[in-house]
């Protein structure tokens, strides 16, 4: 499933491409995605352009002078930018087009994707409105999550990874920063200190960091016929690595479920 930083990597891939240019026309193949696309988008784009392409949470937001388009990549949605004339494949449910020469294709294999329209102000949009400060600003910060956190019993993994606490932590990276911090997954929330909360701010900050750069160096494969940019190539140090050895002192990994998601770490590494 795409996370945040693929979806950063996917907004600074296709930005430099579409920013400026009007929408000619919207070939809708296949409308029947998480939400129903609005078959309105055929008569209501063609002619404006595109402002800006910028990122909330994992929603892709690209701005018009009448509205915004809202994109989610769902499980196995890609955006791509097809420069060539290349015929659309099965999974290629929606094509933008800017001119003969470029378009911006939606595929989605397993289709709960999105694309929806808004002409209402972006952060009111129900959608939006009620989610977490992103992790990578200044408001998204240890004192912040002490105050959510007190109390609240819940495992600091499954808080992190909650979109009203912050918004972005997803299932890998959540791993990755707790490792780094050297806290235990399963911990309640309410019991980390405010000196342990800013070490983990600051592990998820540089976690994602480096996840999004990674993917930054793939973003010319945005433009090939494959549309594959290469994800995950950072090296994790415990996601996909149960009963493996810690990196860091060598003891096993161990493995539990928390809100049904795989969680690894290591009992020796983060107590």
């Amino acid at each position: 499933m795409p996370e945040l930083p693929e979806v950063e990597t996917t907004c600074r891939g296709i930005a430099p491409h579409i920013k400026d240019q009007t929408f000619k026309k919207v070939i809708i193949r296949q409308g029947s995605l998480r939400w129903p696309v609005p078959q309105t988008l055929v008569d209501k784009l063609p002619g404006l352009t595109v402002l800006s392409v910028t990122r909330r949470a994992k929603y892709i937001l690209i701005k018009t002078a009448e509205g915004t388009l809202i994109i989610h990549l769902g499980m196995s949605g890609s955006l791509r930018i097809i420069m060539d004339g290349q015929a659309p494949k099965k999974h290629d449910h929606i094509d933008f087009v800017f001119r003969d020469d470029l378009l911006l294709r939606f595929n989605d294999q397993r289709r709960f994707g999105a694309v929806l329209w808004t002409t209402e102000a972006i952060d009111e949009h129900l959608l939006i409105k009620d989610l977490g400060p992103e992790p990578l600003l200044d408001d998204f910060n240890a004192q912040l999550l002490l105050k959510r956190a007190k109390h609240r019993k819940v495992p600091v993994k499954s808080f992190i990874m909650d979109s009203h606490v912050v918004v972005g932590v997803g299932n890998i990276y959540a791993n990755e920063a707790l490792f780094m911090a050297g806290i235990h997954p399963e911990r309640h929330a309410g019991t980390i200190t405010l000196a342990e909360y800013e070490t983990l701010v600051n592990a998820i900050k540089v976690i994602l960091k480096r996840a999004i750069e990674q993917g930054g160096t793939t973003l010319r494969d945005f433009v090939n016929e494959a549309g594959k940019p290469g994800y995950f190539k950072q090296q994790l140090q415990v996601y996909g690595r149960k009963n493996q050895a810690c990196l860091t002192c060598n003891h096993t990994l161990t493995e539990v479920r928390l809100s049904n998601r795989s969680t690894i770490f290591c009992a020796v590494c983060q107590k």
